[in-house]
């Protein structure tokens, strides 16, 4: 999928003054798709395209945008520092948490807080990051069920025998 209303060819010899002021008048491109920071007549970088990608996988989900229509209205970093993400499981409950994690890192409003390189951002939507692992442990109950019961049955023999002791 190309927008060749977002294209350039960007070179020595063809950038010249009014090419470079006819690119920096606004944003390219859908306007729905385009990173925050591109509203705000910053240049375009592989940051913003990977905000478009999580908005293209985005929608593909749900059949909705992220932050709805409320990115091209953006016009100061006040307007860019209030958009928030709006989850993907309330309208799809069979996307995967961490799936919907590695969403909201990838649209971001603020370049800087998305991921510092694409291979990751994909690697996220196929299974959970180490960091995701961490923050969202699974219950022992879950991860070692046998431990876990072993361990009820441990603790209710314990108060068994405390009240057996006690009569």
């Amino acid at each position: 999928l190309i927008d060749f209303g977002a294209t350039r060819v960007a070179g020595l010899q063809e950038m010249t003054n009014t090419d470079a002021e006819h690119y920096s008048c606004g944003p390219r491109g859908a306007a729905l798709y385009s990173a925050p920071e591109t509203m705000l007549g910053e240049p375009g970088s592989w940051l913003a395209d990977q905000f478009s990608l999580g908005v293209i996988t985005y929608q593909l989900l749900t059949g909705r945008l992220p932050f709805g229509a409320e990115v091209p209205k953006i016009r100061n970093r006040s307007q860019q520092r209030r958009l928030t993400y709006q989850s993907a499981r309330p309208y799809r409950e069979d996307v995967p948490m961490w799936v919907d994690d590695a969403l909201a890192r990838a649209l971001h409003p603020e370049p800087h807080r998305r991921y510092p390189a694409l291979s990751e951002f994909l690697h996220d939507l196929r299974q959970p990051g180490a960091d995701w692992q961490s923050r969202h442990r699974p219950p022992l109950m879950e991860r070692h069920p046998v431990a876990f019961w072993q361990s009820v049955s441990a603790l209710l023999l314990l108060a068994l025998l405390a009240t057996l002791a006690f009569d």
